[in-house]
């Protein structure tokens, strides 16, 4: 993609609504529009971080056997009555009525909806385990929408939902999925904590937040020293869950188990929340199947979720410093940022046209800044976009045949030859 062309609005100011790292760099790298208190238009290049941030989600889930579906984010309210939960969610939830007087909501989250599809198309126990899951946006009218998409009121979620025969099985489900998100936060260059937690409005008797540290951390979270130095391979259900994590009210001085200089404080934001609630859901919405002995017996549930538009911000938290963004490679919009500093002259432009188009038929993703700037104003730049590297050419390139190629996260420079960019980076 060449810069010139390219529709990325960066600002040189932080606009004064911003108060944390990720809100401001977000809107000073032309990441995101704010329309109204919570609500955002995702503009390119914050729109390629997204959707690389489902990619991995989604293979993560399809690895271990999950089903995506799409459900509608309008729901009808008689479902949320059938359950219990129409007048107990609170002002949180947006109400609506049609044209009919007919009683609908904003879906925050989709217990109902999707148990009430279970309801009518699963009927026997070979149908199980099954869980099904979705990448779809959600509302919820927080009182006080702040820190940008890290706590908005329209955010995109993917929220998965399991059905067990028993509760030995839907226990396995749980711990199948746990260890799918760690491996899935590792894979966005994340080590996620994963926390005992209170169940909230979704209900149940088995939860986990999965947090990662970070100083704007919403909560304060307690967590055993080891988990620092495990490995992805060895960070299982088993491993940790034996290991010591809690947040805020959850923890307990007198109750913790650790010695003080094995525990961690630090501030953790939340990027992921799984529950294990029982039949909950199934019983009052007629989630039943028939056992191998003839018995109907309602289904075991959990559900699932990872704030993918949250973990944008979340990201941006763990992974920034004073002149901008340092994304990991596997979410970054583009891998590389390629810098003309001699733009207009015909043999460095002819330079950086055969680079830009050498690297693009290798399927690494570039970012061409060919527009006619000073060398600060493109520095700049692409450190506030933050892409992994970065290649400059100019008229050393002319004279030696070298680049300048950088690390965005180590900050380390190196001079290169131009035919061995690619084989580089």
């Amino acid at each position: 993609m060449r810069l010139s062309q390219y529709f990325i609005p960066t600002l040189k100011e932080t606009p004064a609504e911003a108060q944390i790292a990720s809100h401001r760099l977000m809107l000073r790298a032309g990441m995101v529009n704010q329309e109204t208190s919570g609500i955002y238009t995702w503009l390119p290049l914050g729109l390629l971080v997204l959707e690389k941030i489902q990619k991995i989600v989604c293979e993560e889930q399809d690895r271990i056997g999950c089903h995506k579906v799409l459900m509608p984010t309008i729901q009808p309210a008689e479902l949320w009555k059938k359950s219990g939960r129409y007048e107990a969610y609170g002002k949180e939830m947006l109400r609506i009525t049609d044209r009919h007087d007919r009683e609908m909501l904003y879906g925050p989250t989709n217990e109902e909806v999707i148990t009430d599809v279970v309801a009518q198309y699963v009927k026997s126990y070979r149908a199980l385990p099954l869980v099904l899951y979705q990448i779809q946006w959600k509302f919820r009218d927080e009182i006080r929408p702040r820190f940008g998409v890290m706590r908005g009121r329209e955010f995109l979620m993917k929220d998965g939902y399991s059905f067990d025969l028993s509760s030995e099985a839907a226990t396995e489900t749980y711990k199948k999925i746990y260890e799918s998100y760690l491996r899935t936060f590792r894979r966005m260059g994340l080590t996620a904590i994963p926390v005992r937690a209170d169940t909230g409005a979704i209900g149940g008797n088995l939860s986990h937040e999965f947090q990662i540290v970070a100083p704007t951390g919403e909560s304060t979270i307690y967590y055993d020293g080891h988990f620092e130095s495990l490995s992805a391979e060895d960070m299982t259900f088993d491993v940790a869950s034996k290991l010591y994590a809690a947040a805020d009210e959850m923890h307990k001085v007198e109750e913790c188990p650790l010695p003080v200089e094995q525990l961690k404080t630090a501030r953790g934001i939340e990027i992921g929340h799984i529950f294990y609630f029982g039949t909950k859901y199934s019983e009052p919405l007629g989630a039943k199947v028939t056992t191998p002995d003839g018995q109907t017996i309602p289904l075991e549930m959990g559900s699932y979720g990872i704030g993918v538009s949250r973990l944008v911000g979340a990201i941006i938290e763990a992974s920034h410093d004073d002149k901008g963004i340092i994304w990991p490679e596997s979410v970054a919009p583009f891998k590389v940022g390629l810098i003309n500093l001699k733009v207009g002259d015909a043999k460095v432009d002819a330079l950086a046209e055969g680079l830009y188009n050498h690297l693009s038929t290798k399927d690494i993703e570039v970012l061409y800044d060919d527009r006619d700037e000073r060398a600060g104003t493109k520095f700049a730049d692409m450190d506030l976009i933050g892409l992994p590297w970065q290649i400059v050419l100019g008229n050393r390139t002319l004279d030696t045949g070298m680049v300048e190629l950088k690390n965005r996260k180590t900050g380390e420079k190196v001079e290169i030859a131009l035919e061995q960019v690619a084989d580089k980076i």
